[in-house]
């Protein structure tokens, strides 16, 4: 599975780092500002909870 992260709805609530903080940060505007990444299989759990969490739906998984 990829992670992605549309940068135009991202605003910043920051929910997604507190589920996966190994593949998420926010950047120094405190937005996300990651590229497409292959989530591991240990984090896709946590993933899927920071997708479903995020109110403004940025973050989405892509199967490969």
């Amino acid at each position: 599975m990829i992670v992605r992260v549309d940068s135009n709805f991202c605003t910043g609530h920051g929910r997604c780092v507190g589920f996966a903080p190994e593949l998420f940060e926010l950047g120094d505007e405190g937005f996300l500002d990651i590229e497409d990444q292959v989530v591991p299989d240990e984090l896709l759990a946590s993933v899927r909870d920071a997708v479903q969490n995020c109110p403004e739906r940025a973050i989405s998984l892509i199967d490969e």
